[in-house]
């Protein structure tokens, strides 16, 4: 039996394309969410970032994991749908928690959140990965955009810091260069998008987002969420979240004192 917020073709999307709208994933804790989020930039952790870059307008700010230390983010890790629909989209008995990451640009920011894929920056490989990101204001031009299919490109995509657009790693020749979707044609996926409903992509999907030229904030929460064939991997230098002191070898499942699964089938 599937979550009855996933039906078989959303299913066959995600694998298809790398990315589908979960609407409605997060609608019963959006204020939970909220208030996570004002503590979170409150009291920002010690990988907070403002995103300050020269030119640009608005303030970017991004912070992730989090949820340990604040609890509005726990309560939606612990309780909300996000891991039976994760496990239902991947096809994955088990579903293991990463991290949780918060976006959110005031109104007049105009740094844009620059195309990228996920999976490069992390020390995950597996197929079943997913990440969700919802969210907590109305979004029309500022939501998220995903280019199908590109979770099953056979290069990845460099990994670069935002602000500087430098490689993340030392090593670029295994990656391909950051493409320009629009201008390469390729095919976009974007929704405008209500408070709580969720896009869920793989961590090979490249994405990104306009930025917020609207008079309304756009806060964002995502959750990134591994499945059974997710194994640790060695990257060539730090990984993004770093996760410091880990010990964990290459072809090991991600420790459970530090990821806890946290939905079994």
């Amino acid at each position: 039996m599937t979550h009855p917020l996933v039906t078989p073709d959303m299913i066959e999307t995600f694998q298809k394309d790398g990315v589908v709208l979960v609407p409605g994933l997060f609608s019963a804790h959006v204020e939970t969410l909220r208030a996570g989020v004002a503590r979170n930039m409150a009291e920002p952790g010690p990988y907070a970032s403002e995103n300050e870059k020269a030119g640009e307008t608005g303030r970017f700010f991004d912070d992730y994991c989090n949820w340990t230390r604040v609890p509005e983010f726990r309560e939606v890790v612990e309780h909300s749908p996000a891991a039976a629909v994760a496990a239902d989209l991947m096809g994955s008995e088990s579903i293991q928690m990463f991290h949780d990451h918060v976006l959110v640009k005031e109104p007049g920011t105009s740094m844009a959140t620059p195309w990228h894929q996920d999976g490069p920056y992390y020390f995950v490989e597996g197929q079943q990965t997913v990440s969700f990101w919802s969210p907590l204001d109305p979004v029309t031009d500022a939501t998220l955009r995903c280019v199908k299919g590109s979770h099953r490109w056979e290069k990845e995509v460099l990994p670069t810091r935002w602000v500087s657009e430098e490689g993340v790693f030392p090593d670029q020749g295994q990656y391909i260069p950051v493409p320009d979707p629009e201008a390469e044609g390729m095919d976009i996926a974007e929704w405008a998008m209500e408070p709580g409903d969720a896009v869920a992509f793989n961590y090979r999907t490249l994405h990104g987002a306009r930025g917020n030229r609207s008079a309304v904030r756009r806060r964002a929460f995502s959750l990134r969420l591994v499945g059974d064939d997710a194994r640790y991997v060695e990257r060539p230098g730090r990984t993004s979240p770093p996760f410091p002191g880990h010990d964990m070898q290459p072809g090991q499942r991600l420790r459970d004192d530090w990821f806890p699964v946290i939905w079994h089938r």
